[in-house]
Order: C-alpha cells, then structure tokens, then sequence
C-alpha cells in the first residue's frame, strides 16, 4: 500500500518514545484495539495494527461517516447549494407527511448538524451488523416519526438526522455522497479506498457505512487540525472546521466524560480542548490542536471512555513532550524513523488436538431447535490438519476452518454472504474447544465454545460487540445415531 502521510520519529516531532510505547501497551492491554496510527506536525511518528488486521484493509468506520456528512454539507454550503437555516421540509418536499406538526415545519438542517431535531430518541435503531430501516424511502419514514421537542433546544444522538442530510445532499447535487466528495476531498487527501453503504434508494446511509483505512482517516483529521488547507489549497472552508469543531451544543448527562463535553457538526468534543469524529465499538479520529497531534484508532470494544482514558493517562504528562521540535525539513524515509509495532490479537490458549478427538471427528451432532437456524455440526480436520466445524443451517453446510496459535484467513458465509475472516481455536481441556473468528475490515469477533461430553454437545457462540445481544447462540446438541 502506497503511503499517503509523511513518517517521522517521535524525537523529531518532540515527543517522547517511552510515552508512544505506554500507549501501545495501554491498548494491548484491552484486547480488541485493531489499529493506531500517531501524528505529530503532520508527520506519523507511530502505526501499529494488531494481526490479523492489516494496514492496508479498509475499517468500517460507522459514526465517523458523520463527520465526513458534515464535512460535505459544509462543502455545499459554501458552493450556495443550501443553508445551514434552510427548513428540512423545504429541501426534502417529496418525504413530507401529508400534515406535518409546527415542530416539524420548524425543523432545519442546523438541527440535523448538531442533532437537536426535537426527536424524543433516536429515528433509526440499530440493528446487527448495521444501522438501518428496512425498505425504501427513508427519509420519508424518518419524517414521519413525533417530534415532541422545539427543534434546537433538545440533544439526541440521532443517526437518523445525518441520514437526511444525506438524502438532502442526493437531491441537491443529483449524485451520491462519495460521489460528491471524491473530487473535492477524498481525492486531493489520496484517501482512494472509500466505499459507503445506500439505503434501497441508493442514497448513501450518511450516518453510517463509510470504509476507509486507519492512514485515511488521518488525513482527514490532519485537514481538519489544518483548518481545511490541504497542500497549501483550502479544500474546507476555515469558518465550517471552526463552526463543526466547535461547542455548539451541550450533550450531557453521561456516565462517560468524553461523551459531556459538547457536540458541534457531528463532531464530538473532548477534554483537554480535542474533538473527534467517533464510531461505535471505538472507531476514532482524536484531533488535539494544543499538541498539534492526530491520533486514529479502530477497534472492536464496549468501554469507548477506555480508549481515550489511555490516550489521555499517556500523553497528557508532561514527561510526554520534550523541548525538541521539528525543524520542518524533509520527512524522514529511512528504516526505524517511525514507531511502528508489529502486534496480534490473542489466540486461544491451548493444546492442538484432543486425546479423545478420535472418537469426535465425523460424529454429527444434531442440535435443538434455535432461532439461527443452526440445525447441526460436525467435527473434523481439513487437508491442512486445521480444525474445522461445520454448521448446518438451513440445510447447508457452512464450514469454519481454524487455526492454531496463529490466525488462519479465509472467507466464511455464516453470515449470509461471505465475509473475510481469521479464525483460531485451541482445546482448552481434553472436552472443550474454543474459538475465535475476526471478521476482518469490522469491529466484530464471535466467540465458539463447544463442551462435548459423551454423546452430547453444548454449544455457545457470543460477540464481542453488537448492537443487540451479543449471544448469538446456546444450544444442546446430541450425536445421530448411525
């Protein structure tokens, strides 16, 4: 993968190495942190991704599609396609109810930007893997719901209000949001593997959907923290990146400090006078102008305030930063000028095969009836001595090969379509195996236990996140009889 970023040292951008190193093991530590990337005066001074995840594989970003949203209204506005003032029913005629309240009429795309539509809760709820409504004509169906508060007076995280803007953006520009934001931002920052979701309209979701690599997204951080100037060209207006990035509402109360701060144009503030773009499960854009610092994260967690707790416990010391300073010379491009960890995410502890897999490999296991689906499994061994569950749902096969001490990719379509993942299982005792399988370019994980005891099998299978339950599946199963 080409860079797009100039790489430095630590030393040369005036920060402490020790300090970097603290960060790297603080989000070791939590497990399921994928990647970090690190810039200081534009340069990166340290990268890491945890393997299997792997530089050049897309994230999905979720909420930080927010801020790339805001980023195109903002870009629209400047070009007079609309104002920050304009009555959402007026840009989006066609998705009116037929007799919309006072509160709705008053409604404008300022409300969306700062999420104070008067909405009670949230217009789209979340839903496995994605946030979505099924069918067509989202923005109507949005425009439909109660709106029981004075538009601007009334925070409520609201992905449904990005989405509109989206659905705004379409109609405006007659073309989709990446579409619109390829030549004016995506392209001048080399940002080149951009892919968005659309609603069945094939209007991008806007809110959520964007998937862009963890160097993308510093790049869009760093032309933020650049007030907009990107290569000595303003490709943001400098008014929006101070109006975005800035308090415009209050957001509190939160059990979580960084989620209290403010929120500006689908931006969050945070302590220590930073603001991010944020998407669930910890996906980060941290802009820090004091520190003249960018810091990018992805990451598969449930505590998002622990993510930015280690950001803060270690580089906002004063032990951190050193008196040295770049001295604004030509970027560093020989071996070790940039901190960079080579990392994995754990596999499961445990020995390789099982004195009683004999008796195992081959026995199907038909299992109780459960909402998945899941019918049956069977135990065995591929060509390359893996092992391998195969799951019967709906009357076919899906086969899941793992590895062992060392993460084994592949494709599985246990979700439907095939999805690239890693997978790797261990026996934690002579009865019990478990597994884990990364989808790769998410923030999602599934985790197999299978209890085998006599002629029976318990099964369970959990995520490490979701939008919903995380237990996916807790099933008996006995062996069919010959």
């Amino acid at each position: 993968m080409s860079r797009i970023l100039p790489r430095s040292t630590p030393e040369a951008e005036g920060v402490d190495p020790a300090a970097v190193r603290r960060l790297v093991d603080r989000l070791d530590r939590l497990e399921d942190v994928h990647s970090m990337l690190v810039l200081r005066h534009g340069q990166v001074i340290a990268e890491s991704w945890w393997h299997p995840h792997t530089v050049d594989r897309p994230h999905t970003m979720f909420s930080v599609s927010k801020s790339f949203t805001a980023t195109a209204v903002g870009l629209a506005v400047h070009e007079g396609l609309l104002t920050v003032d304009d009555h959402v029913l007026d840009l989006l005629p066609d998705d009116a109810p037929a007799d919309p309240s006072e509160l709705l009429r008053a409604m404008r795309v300022r409300d969306l930007l700062t999420m104070t539509t008067g909405h009670s809760a949230s217009t789209m709820e979340g839903i496995d893997r994605t946030i979505s409504l099924p069918g067509a004509r989202w923005a109507r169906a949005i425009l439909a719901q109660p709106v029981e508060h004075e538009p601007g007076t009334h925070f409520v995280y609201n992905t449904g209000a990005t989405y509109l803007l989206s659905a705004i953006l379409h109609g405006l520009t007659g073309e989709r949001l990446l579409d619109y934001l390829t030549p004016r931002l995506l392209a001048p920052l080399g940002i080149t593997h951009a892919a968005w979701e659309q609603d069945p309209d094939g209007i991008d979701t806007g809110g959520f959907g964007l998937s862009i690599t963890t160097e993308e997204m510093a790049a869009f951080g760093q032309l933020y923290l650049q007030g907009g100037v990107w290569e000595g060209k303003q490709l943001v207006p400098a008014e929006w990146v101070a109006a975005a990035t800035s308090k415009q509402v209050p957001n509190g109360p939160h059990e979580w400090p960084e989620w209290k701060q403010g929120y500006g144009y689908q931006f969050w503030q945070c302590r220590h006078g930073a603001y991010r773009a944020d998407g669930a499960f910890g996906q980060y854009i941290v802009v820090w102008p004091e520190k003249d610092l960018v810091i990018t994260m992805t990451s598969g967690l449930t505590n998002l305030q622990s993510v930015l707790d280690a950001v803060w416990d270690t580089l906002l010391p004063d032990d951190a930063w050193s008196r040295q300073v770049s001295t604004g010379g030509p970027p560093l491009d020989g071996p070790g000028t940039v901190e960079s960890f080579e990392l994995a995410l754990s596999t499961p502890d445990g020995a390789a095969s099982t004195p009683i897999e004999q008796s195992l490999r081959g026995v199907t296991y038909e299992l109780e009836p459960n909402p998945r689906d899941v019918s049956a499994l069977t135990l065995g061994r591929d060509a390359y001595g893996r092992t391998e569950v195969a799951f019967t749902i709906g009357g076919l096969d899906h086969f899941v090969r793992f590895g062992h001490a060392d993460w084994s990719q592949g494709t599985c379509s246990l979700l439907g379509a095939p999805a690239d993942v890693a997978t790797a299982a261990a026996w934690t005792d002579e009865s019990t195996l478990r597994g884990r399988m990364v989808f790769l370019g998410t923030p999602f994980e599934w985790r197999l236990e299978l209890r085998f005891s006599g002629a029976e099998v318990d099964v369970t299978i959990d995520r490490n996140v979701a939008f919903g339950e995380r237990a996916l599946l807790d099933v008996r199963g006995k062996a069919r009889r010959a």
